[in-house]
């Protein structure tokens, strides 16, 4: 019975949520009609009468919903209240931006943009409320389930570490080993709402998970990298046995040729809009030490070819003549007093722009790496070759839903989810979720909180072993 009511509560998130996110969107559209019917609905512009109007407000809902949800501006109760104003804010800035020159269009000619500005904040300040009360019922019905992990290895326990960053989300109550055995782990995980099942041999989590299908348990499963790679397969119903088909290419010729006109159209745009900020960057880095405004390094894209990678220089004039090749620390000294901040801001990666034009790069894809560090990953994961069957982008998963300390082999899992999902408006989801997660200062962690992180994982392994002892 628990299971069961466990069961009817979960079912019934998806469709709080669609309702929640109607009422945003039709309260914000209304907002606008107000607006744009007390400002712009005179002599000035074309008057609209009988259901022209309506028209015109159900198009403002139909370009804000669709910006707004590829920016996952409508997750209340997954991302945090400050993400959800960041992508909020920034949807309706664009819808905003676009529906004034579709207005200017009406009018066939400029008008004032000053009622606009007025929209853009009444709907900053009601979507702030919305989201202020829309998490408020989430985690007032929605509270954490109490979760078991079951894990292989111990590598597997640093994800309990940073699933407890979100205790308002997840809470693990508690940690069980593979090594207990099939019996004792259905034993302990039936006292709990919830599983989660990382890095354990196939055979077995094939069991748990059956096990957990039976009993209604929720499950979270870290993929591996061949679950991952058949979720790029196509369904073959040929037969009375079903078949999956494994392409193993990456994306297909027109794929590429579509890619290859949107990094374009694209890039050539972005380096209109982002000229005046480079240029301001450029004098500040040259007249702090003198040095070159720009870095230059070798980098591997798609089928291994070797390219010249440009960034803003953030660290000191030749940085890895002593150290050599190393990542960055959040607190590196080689990192200069404007490296610092243009590295927070992600506009260090700016001059990448060129990079795309040239077709050394794509807007989406993974970021490319130097060739000594992907020989150095793969002694250790031989499929981290696998990220090169697409060209590296500026941006991508790994980039997005990843921070700069994440390990490479969950940015390889990260990256060819992305690879064998390829779609393009999967590409206009990744570029408008950029905009958001530039302001994120999550996604900017250094290798000193990875190495906090390990810290916890090995106390919290060794309580973990004098428990068992």
């Amino acid at each position: 019975m628990k299971q069961k009511n466990i069961s009817r509560r979960e079912s019934t998130k998806g469709l709080v949520r669609g309702i929640e996110t109607f009422i945003e969107v039709c309260a914000l559209s209304v907002l606008y009609y107000a607006f744009w019917d007390t400002f712009y609905n005179t002599a000035s512009v074309p008057l609209y009468e009988y259901k022209g109007k309506y028209v015109l407000m159900g198009i403002y809902a139909i370009i804000l919903y669709a910006v707004c949800n590829n920016m996952d501006a409508f997750r209340f109760g997954d991302l945090r209240k400050l993400d959800l104003g960041l992508a909020q804010w920034i949807g309706i800035l664009l819808t905003n931006v676009l529906t004034y020159f579709q207005l200017c269009l009406i009018a066939n000619k400029m008008i004032s943009p000053i009622p606009m500005l007025l929209i853009t904040l009444a709907d900053f300040i009601a979507s702030l409320l919305f989201i202020f009360l829309y998490v408020f019922i989430y985690r007032h019905h929605y509270a954490p389930h109490q979760m078991i992990m079951v894990y292989g290895s111990d590598k597997a326990i640093s994800l309990k570490i940073k699933m407890d960053s979100r205790r308002d989300k997840y809470k693990i109550a508690k940690l069980i080993s593979i090594n207990e055995g099939y019996d004792k782990i259905c034993e302990e995980i039936i006292k709990y709402e919830t599983v989660v099942l990382n890095d354990l041999p196939a055979q077995i989590r094939n069991d748990i998970l059956k096990f957990c299908y039976e009993n209604r348990l929720r499950a979270y499963v870290a993929p591996k990298i061949s679950d991952i790679i058949m979720r790029g397969a196509k369904d073959i119903s040929l037969f009375d046995t079903p078949l999956l088909l494994v392409k193993s290419t990456g994306p297909t010729f027109f794929h590429r040729m579509l890619k290859r006109v949107t990094d374009v159209v694209l890039s050539f745009i972005a380096l209109i809009i982002a000229s005046p900020i480079m240029l301001v960057v450029a004098i500040l880095i040259k007249s702090e030490d003198k040095g070159p405004v720009f870095y230059k390094q070798k980098r591997v894209t798609r089928d291994e070819k070797e390219f010249e990678i440009l960034k803003f220089r953030s660290m000191i004039v030749d940085a890895e003549k002593y150290t050599g090749a190393q990542l960055a620390t959040e607190n590196d000294p080689r990192i200069t007093k404007i490296g610092r901040f243009i590295r927070a801001t992600r506009i260090d990666e700016l001059p990448q722009i060129i990079n795309i034009l040239k077709g050394d790069m794509s807007v989406v894809g993974p970021r490319p790496e130097r060739m000594d560090f992907i020989n150095e990953f793969c002694k250790e994961i031989p499929e981290f070759k696998y990220r090169l069957k697409v060209k590296g982008g500026l941006t991508g998963y790994a980039q997005i839903y990843g921070k700069y300390n994440t390990n490479a082999y969950d940015k390889l899992r990260m990256d060819l989810l992305y690879i064998e999902n390829y779609s393009f408006l999967l590409d206009i989801k990744l570029i408008l979720t950029t905009i958001r997660i530039m302001f994120s200062k999550d996604s900017t962690e250094g290798i000193d909180v990875a190495q906090e992180n390990e810290q916890k994982a090995k106390n919290l392994l060794e309580d973990l072993n004098k428990e068992n002892d």
